[in-house]
């Protein structure tokens, strides 16, 4: 299962101060101390296949894309 991004509503939202208050009131989520939810991929947003090291902090899948842009090379 996904998740979606909920800042995505914000164009909407952004003529009706009230709605907007209220969606962010009901939908924002918690800001997480511990656990999967805390290390997301900084381009995708996804949780799984975490690369930290070196302060990357992406997903294997985006680590991949751009892997050569960022200094990385490959070998073998």
């Amino acid at each position: 299962m996904t998740v979606s991004d909920y800042r995505k509503v914000f164009k909407q939202l952004k003529a009706k101060p009230v709605k907007m208050k209220r969606y962010l009131k009901h939908n924002k989520p918690k800001e997480r101390k511990v656990g999967l939810a805390t290390k997301r991929c900084r381009r995708c947003l996804r949780v799984g296949g975490h690369v930290g090291k070196y302060g990357l902090n992406l997903c294997r899948h985006c680590f991949r894309e751009i892997a050569t842009e960022i200094g990385f090379k490959k070998y073998g």
